[in-house]
Formats: C-alpha cells, sequence, structure tokens
C-alpha cells in the first residue's frame, strides 16, 4: 500500500540536506533518522551544494538584499482599480435574480 504524497518545507528540506552532508553514516541512516526516501535526500543534497553559492552573492535573493516595495504606488494601483470596478457596476445596472447573471 502506498503511503499518501508529502509536502515537505524548504526548512526541513535544508535540514534534511544538511544532516546528509555533516553524517559520517550512511544516507541510509540519514533516510530511516527522517522517514525520507534515500533518493529524495540526495536529490536535496545535491540541490542544496549547488545552489550554495547564491546565498553569497551580492545578487541572490535571500536575506536583507531584496529590493522595499513602494506601497504608495500599490495603493494607487488599488484606488485606480476600484474606481474601474465602481464605473463597470454602474454601467451594468443592477443583475436580475440572485445569481448575479445576467
Amino acid at each position: 500500500m502506498r503511503r499518501p504524497r508529502r509536502n515537505h518545507s524548504p526548512a526541513f528540506k535544508a535540514k534534511v540536506a544538511l544532516a546528509a552532508i555533516t553524517s559520517d553514516g550512511p544516507i541510509a541512516q540519514v533516510a530511516a533518522r527522517f522517514d525520507v526516501h534515500a533518493q529524495q535526500i540526495l536529490q536535496w543534497k545535491r540541490q542544496l551544494l549547488t545552489q550554495a553559492a547564491v546565498v553569497f552573492s551580492s545578487d541572490g535573493v535571500c536575506g536583507a538584499d531584496t529590493p522595499s516595495v513602494d506601497v504608495k504606488a500599490l495603493h494607487a494601483k488599488i484606488g485606480e482599480q476600484a474606481l474601474a470596478i465602481d464605473f463597470l457596476a454602474g454601467a451594468l445596472g443592477p443583475s436580475p435574480g440572485p445569481s448575479g447573471r445576467r
């Protein structure tokens, strides 16, 4: 009988991959400890090792280097969309019936 599909968080994947890298024993022991298939651990370990340079790069997407969001521009866009919705709702008029379909 197959086990249902599980979705692991990125933090869990990183923890398991680091355990696989730092472990002195075989991958099978790490797999048994975290209840994850050994091939999956090897894939996460390979992914961690190939993408580790992104963490230390100056243009990486992690940490405090992410650009701040322009809140004023977003509020202006929301206001424009609200005006458009109000205009279109008035132009279409009330919809007949409880379902809202014309």
